[in-house]
């Protein structure tokens, strides 16, 4: 490459995949319709509608009003059968209407109009009732749903930080009208500019490296690195070391709407800098990111769970993968253009832009690929990361999660697994905070927190007769903090779980183990998840030092999805 060296370059994006539709018709008044709720169980939503049922009910005296309790939780941990059950349950009802909300932060927002989509669909009409601050990520997903012009209530401020008196007077003064317009009012069609895309192997800029990388910076391609040229040679050697054709459809992505094909894998890897040969990983990670399971619809959360993918199998040494000193350093070609991949993929395919579709409040830049150390594993006579899920030794197999955070646990002393257990639970309990509500309340039992410890450590483990499962086992004992606290966290500091409800009325709910519901003693210690094995464990890193490393689950919200790699 020099200088002076022009190139013609793809686009990375992807081409709709969804059933573009109109907004439903809209009553010419809401007297003696039914009005429905529909609610993500977040930010005050309950007090909100209460006020909205009392001051439309006085405007509209003949109108009936129907409980959100009806329909379900719109984000929580049933979403997916929550929404497909939607459109029944509305016919059910004879709805009229639906006041769908409430969108204040960067999951919550898109699971609003997730379900007033559905609802416009079925042709029922809707308000969503989202906080200013998120209605241009409002705006953002709706095109990917199918609609780009779905009505949105902005909320002026933020709910949570509203007293009782000042959340009554917002909804007076702004919200009860604004629903009434977006229920009543034909929507106006805001989509002027269109869809952006651009046909698979189109030519969209035409530089040198520089140039190239301004062009592509500016469209927002880019991640603000230099990347590589995608040019349709380059993209053709990728697709070379795969089965698949270039257009094969791997499935569709939210937020976008786009289609994922092996072409736009290929653009991305290219762009990242990884190798050709690492087509066969890529393809395995787009179609994890597809896989409803995984729920990358939620990837735009304000708490900036960033997904972390963990390699098994003879890949690792195939392809040079990273597993001993500085695993999760950058330096590492393979870890470290396949992690920056997924960031790209998830930019350009799947929509997810900050300011945009992307709301995390700090966010973090790629993670690099944690590849697990299976020959140190062998000599132990341990299970992978892999087999401990389910898949056949030997199996190359891409893991993805979403972790909030991770804390490292620094030089752990001793030879006593009890000892090195407890250690490793302080991390655990150290990255168990709002994450909680993965464990009971917002959807319980899908907290997956993952503890990488090095080579050294598991070596002192196993020599004194342990393994992944006693260590599991030893955690989940360890790991505990008192329930006052747990409740805390998930109903007091951040309000994820309605009503400050205690660990034993949220057992009484449904919404939490019976092991959390053993007495009432607020002091008693409880688990930060709920069984051993939602503890995951992985080895990798430096063979010559005995630390590890806590990862905090984000859920549902980029729930543990495995894939199996295809090799050319």
């Amino acid at each position: 490459m020099t200088a002076t060296q022009q190139f013609e370059t793809v686009w990375p994006g992807g081409q709709p995949a969804v059933e573009v539709f109109s907004p439903a018709s809209r009553p010419a008044e809401l007297n003696g319709l039914r009005i429905a709720f529909v609610w993500d169980y977040l930010f005050r939503g309950d007090e909100i509608f209460a006020i909205l049922e009392e001051t439309l009910g006085q405007a509209y005296p003949d109108a009936t009003f129907l409980s959100y309790g009806l329909f379900g939780n719109t984000l929580g941990a049933d979403d997916h059968r929550v929404l497909s059950e939607l459109p029944a349950k509305l016919a059910e009802h004879k709805v009229d209407v639906v006041i769908s909300g409430v969108g204040c932060c960067g999951a919550c927002t898109p699971a609003v109009i997730r379900a007033s989509a559905i609802a416009e669909k079925a042709g029922v009409p809707t308000a969503s009732l989202v906080c200013e601050g998120f209605a241009g990520q409002a705006r953002a997903v709706s095109p990917g749903l199918g609609c780009a012009w779905l009505p949105v209530v902005e909320m002026p401020g933020y709910v949570e930080s509203q007293s009782d008196a000042e959340l009554r007077e917002m909804i007076l003064s702004h919200t009860r009208d604004a629903v009434v317009r977006c229920l009543t009012e034909a929507p106006v069609d805001t989509n002027t500019q269109g869809a952006s895309s651009c046909a698979a192997r189109r030519i969209v800029a035409i530089g040198d490296f520089a140039g190239i990388n301004r062009r592509y910076l500016d469209e927002g391609w880019s991640d603000g690195l230099p990347i590589v040229p995608p040019t349709i040679a380059a993209v053709e050697a990728f697709l070379r070391h795969t089965p698949d054709s270039p257009d094969r459809l791997i499935g569709g992505l939210q937020p976008s709407g786009a289609s994922v094909t092996a072409w736009n894998v290929a653009v991305n890897g290219v762009m990242a800098g990884c190798e050709p040969t690492y087509m066969p990983v890529l393809i395995a990670i787009a179609e994890i990111m597809v896989n409803p399971a995984y729920g990358i619809e939620h990837s735009g959360d304000t708490t900036g769970g960033d997904p972390l993918i963990v390699l098994n199998g003879p890949v690792i040494t195939q392809l040079g993968f990273n597993t001993g000193n500085g695993a999760m350093r950058d330096g590492a070609r393979a870890n470290s253009t396949v992690g920056r991949f997924l960031r790209l993929f998830m930019r350009n395919v799947a929509g997810l832009r900050p300011g945009g579709a992307d709301k995390s409040t700090f966010g973090r830049s790629a993670r690099i690929v944690l590849a697990e150390q299976e020959g140190e594993l062998e000599t132990l006579g341990w299970t992978t990361y892999g087999d401990r899920l389910g898949y056949p030794k030997g199996t190359n197999l891409v893991t993805i999660a979403r972790y909030t955070g991770d804390v490292t646990v620094g030089s752990i002393y001793g030879r006593d697994p009890e000892d090195i257990a407890r250690y490793l639970a302080d991390g655990l309990v150290r990255q168990s905070g709002w994450e909680l509500v993965f464990t009971a309340g917002l959807a319980p039992g899908t907290c997956r927190p993952l503890v990488a410890i090095s080579p050294m450590v598991a070596k002192t483990l196993a020599k004194a007769g342990s393994d992944p499962q006693d260590l599991r086992e030893r955690l989940f004992r360890l790991a505990r903090i008192p329930a006052s606290r747990f409740e805390s966290y998930i109903g007091k500091f951040s309000n994820m779980v309605p009503g400050r409800r205690t660990l034993l009325q949220l057992h009484e709910a449904g919404l939490a183990a019976d092991i959390f519901a053993l007495s009432d003693d607020p002091h008693r210690l409880v688990p930060v998840v709920t069984r051993p094995e939602d503890i995951l464990i992985a080895v990798s890193g430096d063979p010559f030092r005995s630390n590890g490393m806590v990862f905090g689950s984000n859920g549902v919200h980029g729930f543990l999805t495995s894939q199996e790699i295809r090799m050319a």
